[in-house]
């Protein structure tokens, strides 16, 4: 996995939060800065994805119509983007923030040659907003942008430090995958992303990369060959 030159890292809202489960733990998203920085500075373009738990988790309130739960979802997203991004720049990391959708000058409009721009210049570039449609979850959005910008692989960073056969918060005796592949977790619904994304995950040949962002130095372990998560083939 060293030779790995383009990737996207999915972050989710609620890691970003650490313990608190709301707002966001600087010193954990500095120290996810300082090693996207260190992979930057050996030839990884990195993109980045990040979802909006810490904010909303629309889709646990019925009374609300999902396509505006959905939006605000979007726009949680875009919040998260802009404050991980400052968080970047004190780090000597220059970024870019893309979003599908106009956010007047807060971000930059989506487009394939617009993020290969940044990519060319050494900047880690931010997808926000999702795919900028109700009913796809940011799983889809970060394979979508994955798939389009020819990224060799996607990383996702969780909670939980791989691919289970069964949860283990639920099982103690859960047994872990150091790989398996896509079709295994599409025909077992194993719930690595969601089923929209894994499919297309299948159908595009894009691997996954999921570990535990709460390990030290996970994500650079993940570009150098140390990693110890879950490898997701195609």
């Amino acid at each position: 996995m060293g030779d790995r030159k383009r990737v996207i890292l999915k972050l989710s809202g609620e890691a970003l939060a650490g313990a608190d489960h709301s707002g966001y733990d600087d010193s954990l998203i500095a120290d996810i800065a300082r090693q996207v920085r260190e992979i930057s500075e050996n030839g990884v373009e990195a993109g980045i994805v990040i979802g909006g738990g810490n904010y909303w988790r629309g889709r646990s309130n019925d009374s609300i119509d999902r396509t505006k739960a959905d939006q605000i979802g979007m726009l949680a997203t875009v919040m998260n983007c802009i404050y991980v991004s400052e968080i970047f720049r004190t780090e000597g990391i220059m970024t870019a923030i893309l979003t599908p959708f106009e956010c007047g000058s807060m971000t930059k409009l989506f487009s394939k040659d617009r993020a290969n721009k940044y990519f060319s210049k050494g900047m880690v570039v931010f997808f926000a907003g999702g795919t900028g449609h109700p009913y796809f979850s940011t799983d889809t959005g970060i394979v979508l942008r994955a798939i389009e910008l020819d990224a060799d692989a996607i990383l996702l960073a969780k909670a939980i430090d791989g691919v289970y056969d069964s949860d283990p918060k639920l099982n103690p005796a859960a047994k872990k995958y150091d790989s398996l592949p896509i079709q295994q977790v599409v025909e077992q619904r194993l719930g690595v992303i969601d089923m929209t994304a894994s499919v297309m995950c299948m159908e595009n040949k894009m691997p996954l990369m999921v570990f535990g962002l709460n390990e030290p130095n996970s994500i650079v372990n993940a570009m150098t060959g140390k990693f110890n998560g879950t490898i997701v083939t195609v």
